[in-house]
């Protein structure tokens, strides 16, 4: 079931949403940039979505134990502001970082985090592929035996067996305000994410676009990508 949306707070008209792609950047500049722009933001500053590629890098959520990064080797490892445990971000995978004001919106976090999941399923279906939710586990994922299967997914002890994670989510939101957001991996070298736990889960597969069969450019992708995330927070 859906979270309900606000019903309280002042009604708002929205400026049209900007989406900009940043392309390859470093992780630590596009984090102070949309640090800097959150903290500058008042109650008519357009909402933005940013698609970037960063460089190789593991990011820690505020909580995010270190225990979970098994071997870094030469990548840096980064603590940041946002929400969830251990990540990778490298080249072959967009980001997206919507700045937006949930307020103004008139939406509660967990609607938020349905959107930006929403937005990684429809991209998804745009290539013929099936993702899926997994309860108590923000992302998406999808079937490793036939991703293209739309098969609703079944209750079983293991709730990742079979499974692979394609797009990750961490969030944080400061005064009604949402920065960071989502990762879908479309061409990536995959090896760092066996060096990790990911997102905390022992033992979970990590794919892209391209393990799955679907040959997509980091541009064609983030364009889709950009483009479904901004309707669906239009509205």
């Amino acid at each position: 079931m859906r979270a309900p949306t606000m019903s309280n707070g002042p009604d708002l008209p929205a400026p049209d949403m900007q989406i900009k792609l940043l392309g390859r950047r470093d992780h630590a500049s596009v984090e102070a940039a949309m640090q800097s722009f959150t903290a500058a933001r008042h109650a008519a500053t357009p909402d933005e979505l940013w698609l970037v590629e960063h460089d190789p890098v593991f990011t820690l959520g505020v909580a995010g134990r270190g225990e979970h990064v098994l071997d870094a080797g030469g990548v840096p490892v980064v603590r940041t502001g946002r929400g969830g445990q251990v990540t990778y971000h490298g080249p072959g995978q967009v980001v997206v970082y919507p700045l937006v004001d949930l307020r103004r919106l008139r939406i509660y976090v967990k609607e938020y985090v349905f959107r930006l999941e929403q937005a990684a399923l429809d991209v998804l279906g745009s290539y013929a592929l099936t993702g899926h939710r997994v309860a108590g586990a923000p992302g998406i994922y999808v079937r490793l035996d036939n991703p293209f299967d739309h098969r609703r997914l079944q209750p079983r002890a293991d709730r990742f067996a079979g499974l692979g994670k394609v797009a990750a989510l961490g969030i944080k939101v400061s005064n009604h305000c949402a920065l960071y957001g989502l990762a879908l991996n479309v061409a990536m070298d995959l090896e760092p994410f066996a060096r990790i736990h990911p997102c905390g889960h022992i033992g979970l597969v990590t794919v892209d676009l391209a393990t799955l069969g679907v040959h997509a450019s980091w541009d064609e992708t983030a364009q889709r990508l950009g483009a479904r995330l901004s309707a669906l927070l239009s509205s």
